[in-house]
């Protein structure tokens, strides 16, 4: 094999998963091309919870320390009746958290997270970024791969051991290996935006106690999701309704009335929400086929390329972050033989993933539940002392890539 290639990853996408994935082989002794679409890293999205099972691995890549300082550890998890307001349950985080999963849990920022990755990438001389260049297809070889690169129309061909696809919930790699594969939504709306902390609205929820804490708002249909982020400066705020299909991508112009519709039965601060914290930025939630294969010959799908689910258990960033490290070390480990590192990689994560993704869905049901199940979710949270809550967590917050 030719040496150059032997040690080169080719990774398609600049977001959470691609940067994390090329620190995660750069680390290992590889040199790492990466390859964005974009022409320009431009700051999208919004909020995210970094639990402990990705703080960790962060900090092992060398890009904690950058995203401390925009960062927040919460001091814990709280569950509020979007009715009435009332506590209904509290996870401890902070300290407690740290203590116990041997990792902050932090909420930041999406363009806080992937501006630490940046710099962490840039001071690493084994990485180089590219924009302004798509993937267009790759071809199979016995020893590696050959990407085809489309930079501005211009077409031309690189050689690596392993194409590594992170380009996302719409990925354009995902073809290769998933024929006839799209995402899928999955019928929920994510409405998302920030609001500065010192403006009327954060001041309202600072009132309520959402300063230094992540707290949900649940109500039959909705829950609304609450957090400071840009060092305390602003609020993340991400409500989830049911909605129709809308265009793929973020939307700045989204008509926030089904979010209006959704939360005029919950207590005056929060029903006042949907007309005066925008404009909201509206997000079809999609998903991918959880049977459908994420590893080839000489190509594996991270993130959500390979896996989008719902995000009702806050660990999309967390799974693709965990996706990156993992493979790295897989390959790492058997660079010789890349089908056995695929396949293995594959078959032990997958199981992870899916536990993950019953979580989220156990989430939804509870949080948005009505009726009699909404009375004992209730009552079940006011009973179980916040350790237990806690112990709960364990198994997601306590995972370790090394022992996993």
């Amino acid at each position: 094999m030719d040496v150059s290639r032997s040690r080169r990853i080719i990774v398609a996408g600049a977001g959470i998963a691609g940067l994390s994935a090329a620190l995660a082989f750069a680390r290992r002794g590889f040199s790492v091309d990466i390859f964005e679409r974009s022409e320009k890293l431009e700051e999208v999205g919004a909020g995210l919870q970094l639990s402990p099972n990705a703080t960790r691995i962060l900090d092992g890549l060398g890009a904690l320390e950058a995203l401390r300082p925009m960062a927040v550890a919460p001091h814990g998890v709280v569950l509020r009746d979007a009715r009435t307001l009332a506590e209904l349950g509290r996870v401890p985080l902070g300290a407690a958290a740290e203590a116990r999963w041997r990792a902050p849990y932090l909420v930041a920022h999406r363009a806080d997270l992937q501006k630490a990755l940046l710099e962490t990438v840039a001071a690493q001389p084994s990485i180089q970024l590219f924009t302004g260049t798509a993937i267009a297809g790759f071809e199979q070889e016995d020893h590696g791969i050959t990407a085809v690169l489309d930079r501005s129309s211009a077409m031309e061909r690189q050689s690596a051991l392993l194409l590594v696809g992170a380009d996302g919930v719409w990925s354009a790699l995902r073809g290769g290996l998933q024929p006839g594969q799209a995402s899928r939504f999955a019928g929920e709306l994510a409405w998302r935006t920030v609001v500065p902390a010192d403006g009327e609205i954060g001041r309202a929820f600072a009132s309520a106690g959402a300063c230094e804490v992540v707290t949900a708002f649940l109500h039959s249909g909705f829950h609304l999701i609450v957090y400071p982020v840009r060092g305390g400066a602003a609020f993340n705020l991400v409500a989830f309704t049911p909605g129709q299909r809308i265009a793929e991508g973020w939307s700045g112009t989204a008509d926030a009335a089904p979010l209006e519709r959704a939360m005029r039965r919950t207590a005056p601060m929060l029903a006042r929400l949907a007309r005066e914290a925008g404009p909201w930025t509206a997000w079809p939630i999609h998903t991918v086929r959880p049977d459908a294969p994420w590893t080839a010959q000489n190509v594996a799908l991270i993130g959500d390329a390979a896996h989008a689910m719902t995000p009702f258990a806050a660990q999309g960033a967390a799974m693709a972050i965990e996706d990156a490290q993992t493979l790295a070390a897989n390959v790492a480990a058997a660079p010789g033989n890349m089908l056995a590192a695929l396949t293995d990689w594959e078959r032990t994560r997958r199981p992870r993933v899916a536990a993950v993704a019953r979580r989220g869905a156990f989430n939804h049901f509870a949080w948005q539940a009505r009726g009699p199940v909404a009375v004992a979710r209730n009552l079940v949270l006011k009973t179980r002392p916040p350790e237990k809550l806690a112990a709960d967590m364990d198994w997601l917050y306590g995972w370790n890539a090394e022992t996993g």
